[in-house]
């Protein structure tokens, strides 16, 4: 027997959400299972490495697992297109977690949230203000107020508002919208316009190649709506309301993203007692997405830190 997908929508704030919920091989509809909320990087969708990688790992464990959209992205609705809102996407995660506790088969005092790259440090900060997630794992976490704030906008945060501003006035009047690509088209096209880093590279070995391409995984932004990242921190307060047990996944090949950074901040910074660090030696933050080694690394342990608070 092998693990079955039930395609879903639910309500949100005033449109439906897509997900996808994972069942276990031996799924039996009368029983209550614990149940796992997993969050899509950015620029992803529930197809990637939250769905057909750690969900479907997750439910192969015994567990129920949802991967979802993000609103205004993949098969969410939302309009305008394309926006990455941390505060939106957190607010997705409380959504999922609404809807997990309407199924008979969940049991709506044992679920768990995960999440990857952005999705990882969007999970963190939604379990700070929602105890409804009782454990939760970052998968090499990035906190994207951090990453706009610096790399995505070239280390000059206030040029970057000025620019998205005067785009924002002129899409209010009427202008077309400027939807931007994250990624280069092409590994080879980074590589010849300079481009050396880790992280650019392997994000675009990724989402621009059969492995890990996916229609809805567009790599997409609203450059005009990107502002609001610009004051957002994943990790504010995390010294005191960060209490569920914690697991921190990261590579120890670090690259411009800064997940393996941001993994040892949060770390540090949990109020969590029972809080654990993973370092894939020897693995990068792609690796994590999808290579089959750092990923039984990380299920290994995730898999009874899940079992051990669900």
């Amino acid at each position: 027997m092998s693990i079955s997908i039930q395609h879903v929508t639910y309500p949100n704030l005033g449109w439906d959400s897509a997900a996808d919920i994972y069942l276990p091989a031996d799924f039996d509809p009368n029983r209550r299972y614990p149940a796992i909320v997993s969050t899509h990087p950015i620029g992803s969708c529930k197809e990637q490495t939250s769905g057909n990688v750690y969900a479907a790992g997750l439910a192969r464990a015994g567990f129920v697992a949802i991967a979802f959209d993000a609103s205004f992205q993949g098969a969410s609705g939302g309009q305008p297109r394309f926006i990455e809102d941390p505060a939106m996407r957190v607010s997705d995660i409380r959504f999922a977690i609404d809807y997990l506790q309407t199924l008979p088969y969940v049991d709506p005092q044992r679920i768990g949230a995960i999440g990857v790259c952005g999705g990882g440090a969007y999970t963190i900060h939604a379990a700070m203000t929602d105890y409804r997630i009782k454990a939760l794992v970052s998968i090499t976490g990035v906190n994207f107020g951090r990453l706009i704030r610096e790399g995505f906008s070239n280390f000059d945060p206030v040029a970057a508002l000025q620019a998205m501003a005067a785009q924002r006035g002129a899409e209010a009047q009427g202008g077309a919208r400027q939807v931007i690509n994250y990624l280069p088209p092409s590994v080879v096209e980074a590589q010849q316009s300079g481009i050396s880093d880790i992280d650019v590279l392997e994000a675009t070995d990724y989402y621009k190649s059969p492995r890990g391409q996916s229609a809805n995984g567009a790599t997409s932004g609203l450059f005009s709506f990107n502002s609001a990242a610009f004051g957002w921190d994943a990790f504010l307060q995390a010294e005191v309301l960060l209490t569920q047990p914690l697991m921190v996944v990261v590579g120890d090949k670090p690259g411009g993203f800064g997940a393996y950074r941001d993994g040892c901040e949060i770390y540090g910074r949990a109020a969590s007692r029972d809080k654990h660090l993973v370092v894939a030696e020897g693995w990068s933050h792609y690796d994590l997405y999808d290579r089959t080694e750092p990923v039984a690394l990380a299920m290994e342990r995730l898999v009874p830190f899940f079992k051990q608070h669900l």
